[in-house]
């Protein structure tokens, strides 16, 4: 339903509130992400960010329209037109809204954040028609179905035994593939085995910082992996100092020591 010419402005105040408070920006994919999940993690990040949730073209909008100059002929002239500046970040954001996103504002630790976003996560069955986003094994041991039902596991050549009066799996078999479309027979078999193999998290596409974009998984570098790094820069810069016999910085403790 599309929002009132009030709620829109009131959406556009809201924005353009936010865009002016903070500094830094989560641009995340909330697909299979529920409106619980989703209210969870507003509370547990209450005082750290704000979420801001809306249709692309909504967001696009309100984005265009808090970056235009103030206009005489605008209700709010008189307390926007001194105060008004370009943010250069605004066609930045537009060109991040693609798919299923919300915005996640924040002036505090990013990583913080994130730990957030990644603790909240709900299980997922397999769905027909959906892209699996791992593999998925079925592994040895009781299914609590009775024996009439081997013939689902027959269909996936699944090995079976009866024990009990219900069927046991003799051997680990995989059923989905990552990166694939999920059959029926595939997502009802597990439904029947009451598997749900994936889970769901609003996940972070990309990050917004003082004016620079780049991927979440920066945020996940610690100080020993990034020294790691360095380390083994310095010392693949030795290595080739030495082998080139061009004393370096890197390499003069070495020749010292030889």
């Amino acid at each position: 339903m599309p929002l009132s010419k009030d709620k829109k402005k009131e959406y556009v105040l809201k924005m353009r509130r936010m865009l002016d408070t903070y500094t830094k920006l989560f641009v995340v994919n909330v697909d299979n992400v529920g409106s619980k999940q989703l209210n969870e993690t507003r509370l547990q990040m209450r005082g750290q960010a704000e979420i801001l949730m809306g249709k692309n073209t909504l967001m696009k909008a309100c984005l265009t329209e808090a970056n235009r100059k103030p206009d005489p002929s605008d209700p709010d002239y008189a307390e926007r037109k001194d105060s008004w500046k370009p943010n250069p970040n605004i066609e930045k954001i537009m060109l991040m809204l693609r798919g299923n996103i919300n915005l996640i504002f924040s002036n505090g630790d990013l990583s913080e954040v994130k730990a957030v976003l990644d603790k909240e996560v709900r299980p997922s069955p397999a769905r027909p028609g959906m892209i699996a986003p791992d593999d998925v094994i079925i592994q040895p041991g009781p299914t609590g179905l009775d024996p009439k039902q081997t013939s689902v596991f027959q269909t996936f050549q699944i090995q079976t035994k009866i024990v009990k009066a219900q069927i046991d799996i003799v051997a680990a078999k995989q059923v989905v593939f990552k990166d694939q479309k999920i059959g029926t027979t595939e997502a009802a078999l597990l439904d029947k085995l009451k598997i749900y193999p994936f889970f769901y998290k609003m996940e972070v596409v990309k990050v917004l910082q003082d004016g620079s974009v780049f991927d979440a998984k920066v945020l996940d570098l610690s100080l020993d992996s990034i020294l790691a790094k360095f380390k083994a820069g310095i010392k693949k810069q030795a290595e080739l100092s030495l082998g080139a016999a061009y004393p370096t910085s890197a390499s003069a403790p070495h020749s010292i020591g030889n």
